[in-house]
Protein backbone atom coordinates (compact mmCIF):
# COMPACT_ATOMS: atom_id res chain seq x y z
CA UNK A 1 0.00 0.00 0.00
CA UNK A 2 1.47 3.19 -0.99
CA UNK A 3 0.72 6.90 1.15
CA UNK A 4 0.63 10.16 -0.36
CA UNK A 5 0.46 13.34 0.61
CA UNK A 6 -2.32 15.44 2.75
CA UNK A 7 -4.14 18.07 0.80
CA UNK A 8 -3.54 21.55 1.11
CA UNK A 9 -6.47 23.54 2.99
CA UNK A 10 -7.46 26.84 3.65
CA UNK A 11 -10.35 28.83 5.65
CA UNK A 12 -13.98 27.36 5.49
CA UNK A 13 -16.76 28.94 4.23
CA UNK A 14 -18.81 30.11 7.44
CA UNK A 15 -22.50 31.20 5.77
CA UNK A 16 -24.33 30.18 2.99
CA UNK A 17 -25.92 33.89 3.03
CA UNK A 18 -24.67 36.98 1.92
CA UNK A 19 -25.42 40.49 3.29
CA UNK A 20 -26.88 42.71 0.04
CA UNK A 21 -26.73 46.18 1.66
CA UNK A 22 -28.96 47.53 -0.53
CA UNK A 23 -31.97 45.70 1.09
CA UNK A 24 -30.39 46.79 4.43
CA UNK A 25 -31.29 43.96 6.03
CA UNK A 26 -28.79 41.46 7.75
CA UNK A 27 -31.06 38.56 8.50
CA UNK A 28 -30.61 36.17 4.94
CA UNK A 29 -33.80 34.09 5.52
CA UNK A 30 -35.80 37.56 5.81
CA UNK A 31 -34.18 38.85 2.49
CA UNK A 32 -34.22 35.42 0.59
CA UNK A 33 -37.91 34.62 1.88
CA UNK A 34 -39.21 38.50 0.07
CA UNK A 35 -37.43 37.68 -3.24
CA UNK A 36 -38.92 34.08 -3.42
CA UNK A 37 -42.78 35.84 -3.21
CA UNK A 38 -42.04 37.97 -5.57
CA UNK A 39 -41.30 35.64 -8.10
CA UNK A 40 -43.91 32.67 -6.64
CA UNK A 41 -40.81 30.09 -6.09
CA UNK A 42 -41.80 29.16 -3.05
CA UNK A 43 -45.05 27.49 -4.75
CA UNK A 44 -44.08 23.43 -5.08
CA UNK A 45 -44.32 22.48 -8.47
CA UNK A 46 -45.86 19.19 -9.35
CA UNK A 47 -44.43 16.74 -12.01
CA UNK A 48 -45.39 13.13 -13.59
CA UNK A 49 -42.64 11.57 -14.91
CA UNK A 50 -43.08 8.68 -17.21
CA UNK A 51 -39.45 6.26 -18.71
CA UNK A 52 -39.11 3.38 -21.16
CA UNK A 53 -38.15 -0.10 -20.25
CA UNK A 54 -33.94 0.51 -19.52
CA UNK A 55 -34.26 3.83 -19.01
CA UNK A 56 -33.75 6.64 -16.47
CA UNK A 57 -35.44 9.20 -14.98
CA UNK A 58 -32.60 11.15 -15.58
CA UNK A 59 -31.69 12.75 -12.47
CA UNK A 60 -29.74 11.66 -9.05
CA UNK A 61 -31.46 12.10 -5.82
CA UNK A 62 -28.69 12.65 -2.89
CA UNK A 63 -28.40 12.98 1.06
CA UNK A 64 -25.69 15.96 1.13
CA UNK A 65 -23.69 16.67 4.04
CA UNK A 66 -25.01 20.17 5.74
CA UNK A 67 -27.64 20.18 3.67
CA UNK A 68 -31.44 19.08 4.19
CA UNK A 69 -34.12 17.65 2.44
CA UNK A 70 -33.73 15.02 -0.70
CA UNK A 71 -31.78 17.21 -3.84
CA UNK A 72 -32.25 16.67 -7.06
CA UNK A 73 -28.73 16.52 -9.17
CA UNK A 74 -27.55 15.78 -12.29
CA UNK A 75 -30.74 16.38 -14.03
CA UNK A 76 -29.44 15.06 -17.75
CA UNK A 77 -29.84 17.44 -20.42
CA UNK A 78 -32.67 16.52 -22.74
CA UNK A 79 -33.82 14.11 -20.41
CA UNK A 80 -37.49 13.08 -18.80
CA UNK A 81 -36.73 14.94 -15.47
CA UNK A 82 -35.43 18.44 -17.24
CA UNK A 83 -38.40 17.89 -19.72
CA UNK A 84 -41.08 17.99 -17.25
CA UNK A 85 -39.27 21.26 -15.46
CA UNK A 86 -37.05 19.54 -12.59
CA UNK A 87 -34.48 21.77 -11.49
CA UNK A 88 -30.34 20.78 -9.96
CA UNK A 89 -30.65 21.75 -6.50
CA UNK A 90 -34.95 20.76 -5.92
CA UNK A 91 -36.11 19.21 -2.81
CA UNK A 92 -38.88 16.24 -3.54
CA UNK A 93 -41.29 17.36 -0.88
CA UNK A 94 -44.25 14.69 -2.33
CA UNK A 95 -43.12 10.84 -4.29
CA UNK A 96 -47.00 9.50 -5.67
CA UNK A 97 -48.91 11.91 -3.18
CA UNK A 98 -47.17 10.98 -0.11
CA UNK A 99 -45.51 13.49 1.76
CA UNK A 100 -41.94 12.91 2.15
CA UNK A 101 -39.58 15.27 3.58
CA UNK A 102 -39.70 14.02 7.08
CA UNK A 103 -39.08 10.57 5.77
CA UNK A 104 -35.78 8.66 6.08
CA UNK A 105 -33.65 9.18 2.52
CA UNK A 106 -33.21 5.45 1.73
CA UNK A 107 -37.07 5.01 1.96
CA UNK A 108 -37.92 7.85 -0.46
CA UNK A 109 -35.05 6.54 -2.73
CA UNK A 110 -36.52 2.47 -2.49
CA UNK A 111 -40.13 4.54 -3.03
CA UNK A 112 -39.23 6.26 -6.52
CA UNK A 113 -37.34 3.04 -7.35
CA UNK A 114 -40.29 0.65 -6.54
CA UNK A 115 -42.61 2.97 -8.73
CA UNK A 116 -41.22 1.51 -11.56
CA UNK A 117 -41.69 3.87 -15.34
CA UNK A 118 -44.32 6.43 -13.79
CA UNK A 119 -43.78 7.99 -10.60
CA UNK A 120 -45.67 11.42 -9.17
CA UNK A 121 -43.16 14.18 -7.51
CA UNK A 122 -43.87 17.55 -5.60
CA UNK A 123 -40.76 19.56 -5.63
CA UNK A 124 -39.95 23.06 -3.85
CA UNK A 125 -37.15 25.57 -5.78
CA UNK A 126 -33.67 24.78 -3.40
CA UNK A 127 -33.64 28.51 -2.61
CA UNK A 128 -37.06 28.46 -1.02
CA UNK A 129 -36.70 25.28 0.73
CA UNK A 130 -33.94 26.60 2.42
CA UNK A 131 -35.70 29.64 3.37
CA UNK A 132 -38.68 27.68 4.73
CA UNK A 133 -36.78 25.22 6.83
CA UNK A 134 -34.68 28.38 8.02
CA UNK A 135 -38.34 30.23 9.15
CA UNK A 136 -38.75 27.19 10.43
CA UNK A 137 -42.03 26.38 8.18
CA UNK A 138 -44.12 23.37 7.97
CA UNK A 139 -43.40 22.68 4.59
CA UNK A 140 -46.67 20.21 4.20
CA UNK A 141 -48.36 23.05 4.43
CA UNK A 142 -47.02 24.80 0.87
CA UNK A 143 -48.83 21.86 -0.36
CA UNK A 144 -52.41 22.36 -1.13
CA UNK A 145 -54.80 19.77 0.16
CA UNK A 146 -55.86 16.80 -1.65
CA UNK A 147 -56.78 13.33 -1.43
CA UNK A 148 -55.12 10.29 -2.85
CA UNK A 149 -56.58 8.41 -5.28
CA UNK A 150 -57.99 4.99 -4.37
CA UNK A 151 -57.10 1.43 -5.60
CA UNK A 152 -60.33 -0.87 -4.72
CA UNK A 153 -60.67 -4.34 -5.03
CA UNK A 154 -64.51 -5.28 -5.53
CA UNK A 155 -65.92 -8.96 -5.29
CA UNK A 156 -69.37 -9.54 -6.83
CA UNK A 157 -72.14 -10.99 -4.58
CA UNK A 158 -75.84 -11.78 -5.89
CA UNK A 159 -76.81 -8.04 -5.71
CA UNK A 160 -73.72 -7.68 -8.14
CA UNK A 161 -70.43 -5.12 -7.92
CA UNK A 162 -73.26 -2.24 -5.06
CA UNK A 163 -72.25 0.26 -7.97
CA UNK A 164 -73.81 2.09 -10.76
CA UNK A 165 -72.18 3.88 -13.58
CA UNK A 166 -72.94 7.31 -14.85
CA UNK A 167 -71.93 9.42 -17.62
CA UNK A 168 -72.86 11.86 -20.27
CA UNK A 169 -73.92 11.49 -23.03
CA UNK A 170 -71.52 11.17 -26.25
CA UNK A 171 -68.71 11.76 -24.17
CA UNK A 172 -65.82 9.28 -23.70
CA UNK A 173 -63.93 8.66 -20.07
CA UNK A 174 -66.13 10.91 -17.87
CA UNK A 175 -67.34 7.68 -15.12
CA UNK A 176 -69.05 8.50 -12.11
CA UNK A 177 -69.58 5.95 -9.51
CA UNK A 178 -73.08 5.86 -7.33
CA UNK A 179 -72.21 2.96 -4.57
CA UNK A 180 -74.83 1.11 -2.93
CA UNK A 181 -74.54 0.92 1.34
CA UNK A 182 -73.32 -1.55 2.53
CA UNK A 183 -72.61 -3.24 -1.28
CA UNK A 184 -69.54 -4.76 -2.12
CA UNK A 185 -68.00 -1.92 -3.26
CA UNK A 186 -69.03 0.02 -0.49
CA UNK A 187 -67.17 -2.54 2.14
CA UNK A 188 -64.14 -2.42 -0.85
CA UNK A 189 -63.65 1.46 0.06
CA UNK A 190 -65.17 2.72 -3.11
CA UNK A 191 -66.09 6.38 -2.11
CA UNK A 192 -69.60 7.20 -3.58
CA UNK A 193 -69.70 9.81 -6.40
CA UNK A 194 -65.61 9.56 -7.15
CA UNK A 195 -64.51 9.54 -11.15
CA UNK A 196 -63.32 5.74 -12.27
CA UNK A 197 -59.40 6.52 -13.66
CA UNK A 198 -58.86 2.61 -14.23
CA UNK A 199 -60.61 -0.47 -14.49
CA UNK A 200 -58.25 -3.56 -13.54
CA UNK A 201 -55.35 -1.73 -14.35
CA UNK A 202 -56.44 0.11 -17.96
CA UNK A 203 -57.13 3.36 -18.68
CA UNK A 204 -60.84 4.06 -18.73
CA UNK A 205 -60.30 7.72 -21.21
CA UNK A 206 -60.75 6.58 -24.15
CA UNK A 207 -63.54 4.06 -23.35
CA UNK A 208 -67.57 4.82 -24.53
CA UNK A 209 -70.21 3.93 -21.97
CA UNK A 210 -71.21 0.67 -23.74
CA UNK A 211 -67.57 -0.51 -23.64
CA UNK A 212 -66.80 0.26 -20.28
CA UNK A 213 -70.39 -1.51 -19.53
CA UNK A 214 -68.81 -4.57 -21.42
CA UNK A 215 -65.65 -4.66 -19.96
CA UNK A 216 -67.24 -4.62 -16.67
CA UNK A 217 -68.64 -7.43 -17.68
CA UNK A 218 -65.56 -9.50 -18.52
CA UNK A 219 -64.13 -8.92 -15.62
CA UNK A 220 -66.41 -12.14 -14.21
CA UNK A 221 -66.82 -12.04 -10.14
CA UNK A 222 -64.14 -9.10 -9.23
CA UNK A 223 -62.82 -5.87 -10.63
CA UNK A 224 -59.98 -3.87 -9.21
CA UNK A 225 -60.67 0.05 -9.75
CA UNK A 226 -59.12 3.25 -9.32
CA UNK A 227 -60.88 5.76 -8.31
CA UNK A 228 -60.61 9.29 -6.96
CA UNK A 229 -62.82 12.37 -5.37
CA UNK A 230 -64.20 14.85 -7.82
CA UNK A 231 -62.14 17.68 -5.82
CA UNK A 232 -58.71 15.90 -5.71
CA UNK A 233 -59.32 15.27 -10.10
CA UNK A 234 -59.74 18.95 -10.56
CA UNK A 235 -56.96 19.57 -8.52
CA UNK A 236 -54.30 17.14 -10.36
CA UNK A 237 -55.83 18.16 -13.36
CA UNK A 238 -55.05 22.27 -12.84
CA UNK A 239 -51.91 21.04 -12.07
CA UNK A 240 -51.55 18.68 -15.75
CA UNK A 241 -50.59 15.11 -13.59
CA UNK A 242 -52.25 12.33 -15.00
CA UNK A 243 -53.44 9.90 -11.30
CA UNK A 244 -51.85 6.89 -11.75
CA UNK A 245 -52.48 3.39 -9.71
CA UNK A 246 -48.85 4.05 -7.90
CA UNK A 247 -50.47 7.08 -6.27
CA UNK A 248 -53.12 5.23 -4.26
CA UNK A 249 -53.97 4.61 -1.54
CA UNK A 250 -54.20 1.06 -1.45
CA UNK A 251 -55.14 0.30 2.47
CA UNK A 252 -58.48 -1.99 1.34
CA UNK A 253 -56.93 -3.77 -0.82
CA UNK A 254 -56.77 -7.76 0.65
CA UNK A 255 -53.35 -9.07 -1.02
CA UNK A 256 -50.46 -7.70 1.76
CA UNK A 257 -46.70 -8.54 1.90
CA UNK A 258 -45.45 -10.46 4.96
CA UNK A 259 -42.46 -9.54 6.71
CA UNK A 260 -40.81 -12.49 8.02
CA UNK A 261 -37.86 -12.09 10.65
CA UNK A 262 -36.06 -15.69 10.91
CA UNK A 263 -32.88 -16.78 13.27
CA UNK A 264 -30.88 -19.36 11.71
CA UNK A 265 -31.00 -22.58 13.71
CA UNK A 266 -28.56 -25.80 13.44
CA UNK A 267 -30.47 -27.28 10.38
CA UNK A 268 -30.32 -23.18 9.11
CA UNK A 269 -33.60 -21.54 8.05
CA UNK A 270 -35.36 -24.86 6.37
CA UNK A 271 -35.99 -23.17 2.96
CA UNK A 272 -34.97 -23.15 -0.84
CA UNK A 273 -34.85 -20.16 -3.08
CA UNK A 274 -35.78 -21.16 -7.13
CA UNK A 275 -34.99 -18.23 -9.70
CA UNK A 276 -38.53 -18.70 -11.39
CA UNK A 277 -40.55 -16.87 -14.36
CA UNK A 278 -42.96 -14.52 -11.88
CA UNK A 279 -46.77 -13.88 -13.58
CA UNK A 280 -45.34 -11.03 -15.52
CA UNK A 281 -42.81 -12.85 -17.35
CA UNK A 282 -40.09 -11.11 -15.40
CA UNK A 283 -37.67 -13.91 -13.43
CA UNK A 284 -38.27 -13.58 -9.62
CA UNK A 285 -36.90 -15.24 -6.30
CA UNK A 286 -39.14 -18.07 -5.18
CA UNK A 287 -39.64 -20.16 -1.44
CA UNK A 288 -40.07 -23.59 -1.87
CA UNK A 289 -39.77 -26.76 0.34
CA UNK A 290 -40.04 -24.71 3.27
CA UNK A 291 -39.87 -27.71 5.91
CA UNK A 292 -41.90 -27.55 8.74
CA UNK A 293 -40.76 -26.39 12.22
CA UNK A 294 -37.70 -25.02 10.83
CA UNK A 295 -37.34 -21.01 11.23
CA UNK A 296 -38.96 -20.18 7.52
CA UNK A 297 -41.80 -21.86 8.43
CA UNK A 298 -42.21 -20.65 11.55
CA UNK A 299 -41.90 -17.34 10.40
CA UNK A 300 -44.78 -17.78 8.22
CA UNK A 301 -42.89 -18.50 4.60
CA UNK A 302 -45.07 -20.84 2.45
CA UNK A 303 -44.18 -22.66 -0.53
CA UNK A 304 -44.92 -20.10 -3.53
CA UNK A 305 -44.25 -17.05 -1.79
CA UNK A 306 -42.01 -14.44 -3.96
CA UNK A 307 -39.52 -12.96 -2.48
CA UNK A 308 -39.67 -8.61 -2.18
CA UNK A 309 -36.66 -7.57 -0.40
CA UNK A 310 -33.70 -8.39 2.01
CA UNK A 311 -32.92 -6.63 5.12
CA UNK A 312 -34.86 -3.67 3.58
CA UNK A 313 -33.47 -3.64 0.02
CA UNK A 314 -35.71 -4.21 -2.61
CA UNK A 315 -33.91 -7.28 -4.66
CA UNK A 316 -37.03 -7.50 -7.61
CA UNK A 317 -34.26 -6.74 -10.20
CA UNK A 318 -31.18 -8.68 -9.20
CA UNK A 319 -29.89 -12.29 -10.13
CA UNK A 320 -30.37 -15.20 -8.20
CA UNK A 321 -26.61 -15.38 -6.74
CA UNK A 322 -27.16 -11.16 -6.02
CA UNK A 323 -30.12 -12.53 -4.01
CA UNK A 324 -28.03 -15.64 -2.25
CA UNK A 325 -25.25 -12.76 -1.44
CA UNK A 326 -27.80 -10.76 0.62
CA UNK A 327 -28.90 -13.51 2.63
CA UNK A 328 -26.36 -14.68 3.34
CA UNK A 329 -24.78 -10.98 4.21
CA UNK A 330 -27.16 -11.09 7.45
CA UNK A 331 -25.25 -13.80 9.20
CA UNK A 332 -27.52 -15.88 11.37
CA UNK A 333 -30.76 -13.40 10.73
CA UNK A 334 -32.39 -11.77 8.14
CA UNK A 335 -35.38 -10.13 7.58
CA UNK A 336 -37.47 -10.94 4.35
CA UNK A 337 -40.82 -9.31 2.58
CA UNK A 338 -42.74 -11.75 1.03
CA UNK A 339 -46.00 -12.23 -1.09
CA UNK A 340 -48.05 -15.42 -1.97
CA UNK A 341 -49.01 -16.17 -5.29
CA UNK A 342 -52.38 -15.01 -5.45
CA UNK A 343 -50.75 -11.34 -4.10
CA UNK A 344 -48.18 -12.01 -6.88
CA UNK A 345 -50.61 -12.52 -9.76
CA UNK A 346 -52.68 -9.36 -8.56
CA UNK A 347 -50.09 -7.09 -8.63
CA UNK A 348 -48.54 -8.36 -12.11
CA UNK A 349 -52.00 -7.89 -13.36
CA UNK A 350 -51.46 -4.38 -13.00
CA UNK A 351 -48.24 -3.36 -13.81
CA UNK A 352 -47.23 -2.75 -10.24
CA UNK A 353 -44.80 -3.69 -7.76
CA UNK A 354 -46.01 -4.32 -4.43
CA UNK A 355 -43.40 -2.55 -2.78
CA UNK A 356 -44.99 0.30 -3.86
CA UNK A 357 -48.18 0.03 -1.07
CA UNK A 358 -45.85 -1.74 1.98
CA UNK A 359 -46.80 0.21 4.68
CA UNK A 360 -48.72 2.87 2.45
CA UNK A 361 -45.79 3.00 0.96
CA UNK A 362 -42.67 2.36 2.59
CA UNK A 363 -40.08 0.00 2.35
CA UNK A 364 -39.55 -2.48 4.51
CA UNK A 365 -36.89 -2.27 7.17
CA UNK A 366 -34.96 -4.83 8.47
CA UNK A 367 -35.28 -4.34 13.08
CA UNK A 368 -31.86 -4.16 14.10
CA UNK A 369 -30.77 -6.88 16.75
CA UNK A 370 -30.86 -6.05 20.63
CA UNK A 371 -29.03 -3.22 21.88
CA UNK A 372 -27.92 -1.67 18.46
CA UNK A 373 -28.04 1.93 17.10
CA UNK A 374 -30.45 2.69 14.57
CA UNK A 375 -29.23 2.36 10.95
CA UNK A 376 -28.75 5.35 8.81
CA UNK A 377 -28.56 5.94 5.22
CA UNK A 378 -24.93 5.76 5.16
CA UNK A 379 -24.98 2.72 7.38
CA UNK A 380 -26.83 1.33 4.41
CA UNK A 381 -23.99 1.95 2.61
CA UNK A 382 -25.36 4.80 0.43
CA UNK A 383 -22.95 7.14 -1.40
CA UNK A 384 -22.17 10.29 0.20
CA UNK A 385 -21.61 13.77 -1.37
CA UNK A 386 -19.32 15.57 0.78
CA UNK A 387 -18.23 19.34 0.08
CA UNK A 388 -15.36 20.48 1.45
CA UNK A 389 -13.60 24.26 1.97
CA UNK A 390 -9.90 24.29 2.95
CA UNK A 391 -8.59 25.14 6.11
CA UNK A 392 -5.56 26.49 6.59
CA UNK A 393 -4.09 22.88 6.81
CA UNK A 394 -5.67 21.90 4.19
CA UNK A 395 -8.68 19.84 3.74
CA UNK A 396 -7.17 16.99 6.62
CA UNK A 397 -7.19 14.12 5.07
CA UNK A 398 -4.83 11.87 2.83
CA UNK A 399 -5.72 9.52 -0.46
CA UNK A 400 -4.22 5.83 -0.77
CA UNK A 401 -4.39 3.28 -2.74
CA UNK A 402 -3.49 -0.95 -3.04
CA UNK A 403 -1.53 -1.89 -6.30
CA UNK A 404 -2.88 -3.47 -9.12
CA UNK A 405 -6.52 -2.10 -7.15
CA UNK A 406 -9.02 0.35 -9.08
CA UNK A 407 -10.19 2.02 -5.68
CA UNK A 408 -8.55 4.87 -4.43
CA UNK A 409 -9.88 5.76 -0.59
CA UNK A 410 -9.89 7.99 2.08
CA UNK A 411 -7.23 7.76 5.04
CA UNK A 412 -6.23 9.87 7.73
CA UNK A 413 -9.03 12.07 8.52
CA UNK A 414 -7.88 14.92 10.75
CA UNK A 415 -10.04 15.68 13.83
CA UNK A 416 -11.80 19.12 13.28
CA UNK A 417 -10.71 19.16 10.12
CA UNK A 418 -12.58 20.52 6.86
CA UNK A 419 -13.03 16.61 6.03
CA UNK A 420 -14.07 15.69 9.20
CA UNK A 421 -16.80 18.08 9.37
CA UNK A 422 -17.83 17.25 5.74
CA UNK A 423 -18.52 13.62 7.04
CA UNK A 424 -15.28 11.68 5.35
CA UNK A 425 -14.61 9.04 7.08
CA UNK A 426 -11.69 6.54 7.16
CA UNK A 427 -12.10 3.69 3.91
CA UNK A 428 -14.26 6.12 2.03
CA UNK A 429 -13.90 5.03 -1.99
CA UNK A 430 -13.80 8.09 -3.99
CA UNK A 431 -16.28 7.69 -6.73
CA UNK A 432 -16.63 11.57 -7.88
CA UNK A 433 -14.42 14.36 -7.50
CA UNK A 434 -16.51 17.60 -8.37
CA UNK A 435 -19.44 15.73 -10.18
CA UNK A 436 -16.13 14.02 -12.27
CA UNK A 437 -16.56 10.17 -11.98
CA UNK A 438 -12.75 9.04 -11.03
CA UNK A 439 -13.74 5.60 -10.01
CA UNK A 440 -11.61 3.72 -12.53
CA UNK A 441 -8.99 6.40 -12.84
CA UNK A 442 -5.60 6.20 -11.29
CA UNK A 443 -4.04 7.18 -8.08
CA UNK A 444 -2.62 10.12 -9.89
CA UNK A 445 -4.97 11.18 -12.12
CA UNK A 446 -7.47 11.57 -8.60
CA UNK A 447 -4.88 13.06 -6.99
CA UNK A 448 -4.49 15.85 -10.31
CA UNK A 449 -8.38 16.54 -10.07
CA UNK A 450 -8.50 17.28 -6.21
CA UNK A 451 -5.58 19.59 -6.38
CA UNK A 452 -7.13 21.87 -9.57
CA UNK A 453 -10.27 22.23 -7.70
CA UNK A 454 -8.39 25.28 -5.41
CA UNK A 455 -9.93 26.02 -2.02
CA UNK A 456 -13.16 24.29 -2.75
CA UNK A 457 -13.78 19.97 -3.46
CA UNK A 458 -16.73 18.52 -3.87
CA UNK A 459 -16.09 14.17 -3.09
CA UNK A 460 -18.78 11.39 -3.94
CA UNK A 461 -17.47 8.91 -1.87
CA UNK A 462 -19.04 5.30 -0.24
CA UNK A 463 -17.64 3.21 2.32
CA UNK A 464 -15.86 0.21 0.35
CA UNK A 465 -18.88 -2.34 2.06
CA UNK A 466 -21.39 -0.14 -0.11
CA UNK A 467 -19.39 -0.21 -3.04
CA UNK A 468 -19.11 -4.00 -3.47
CA UNK A 469 -22.77 -3.83 -2.46
CA UNK A 470 -23.62 -1.72 -5.47
CA UNK A 471 -21.44 -3.44 -8.04
CA UNK A 472 -23.27 -6.62 -7.15
CA UNK A 473 -26.36 -4.37 -8.51
CA UNK A 474 -24.53 -3.15 -11.48
CA UNK A 475 -25.43 0.31 -10.15
CA UNK A 476 -21.63 1.20 -9.17
CA UNK A 477 -20.19 1.55 -12.66
CA UNK A 478 -20.65 4.76 -14.93
CA UNK A 479 -23.80 6.44 -14.27
CA UNK A 480 -24.87 4.23 -11.40
CA UNK A 481 -22.87 5.10 -8.37
CA UNK A 482 -24.04 8.45 -7.51
CA UNK A 483 -26.30 8.43 -4.05
CA UNK A 484 -28.43 5.70 -4.62
CA UNK A 485 -28.05 6.59 -8.36
CA UNK A 486 -30.17 7.39 -11.36
CA UNK A 487 -33.18 6.54 -10.33
CA UNK A 488 -33.95 4.36 -13.38
CA UNK A 489 -34.10 0.60 -13.91
CA UNK A 490 -30.88 -1.32 -14.79
CA UNK A 491 -30.95 -5.08 -16.20
CA UNK A 492 -28.60 -7.69 -14.48
CA UNK A 493 -26.64 -9.21 -17.09
CA UNK A 494 -27.85 -12.76 -17.49
CA UNK A 495 -30.52 -12.04 -15.51
CA UNK A 496 -33.37 -12.70 -17.92
CA UNK A 497 -32.33 -15.91 -19.56
CA UNK A 498 -31.26 -17.64 -15.67
CA UNK A 499 -33.68 -20.20 -15.31
CA UNK A 500 -33.28 -23.23 -12.84
CA UNK A 501 -31.46 -21.57 -10.11
CA UNK A 502 -31.58 -22.73 -6.51
CA UNK A 503 -30.04 -22.34 -3.20
CA UNK A 504 -30.82 -23.97 -0.18
CA UNK A 505 -30.78 -21.94 3.68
Amino acid sequence: MKQKQGLEETKELTSKFEFNPKDGIDNPALSLAEDSDADGAEKPRFCLLTKGDGESFGFCLREEVGYQGHIIRQVECGGVAQRRGLQDGDRILEVNGEYVDNMDHWRVVQKIKASGNQVAVAVLDGNAYEVAKALDKNLAELLPHHTRPRLCYVVKDKSGFGFRVLAPDGVKGTFRLLVTSDSPADKAGVPSDSWLLELNGASVRNYTHAQLTRKLKQSGSQVTLLVIDAKSEEFYRLQGVRVIAAMADASTLPFKARKLHMVKGPEGYGFLLKEEKCSSGRMGQFMSEVEFGLPAQQAGMKDGDRLLAVNGESVEDLGHQAVVDRICAGGNQVTLLVIDLEGDAFYSSLGLSPLLFWEDGHPPIQDPPPGSPPSTPQENGMPRLCRLVAGPEGFGFQLQNITDEPEVFITQVAPGSAGERAGLKEGDVVIEVNGRKVEKQSYEEVLARIKESGRQLTLLVVEQEGLRSYREMGLATAEGAKAEALLGSRQVPGHEKRKGLTQSF
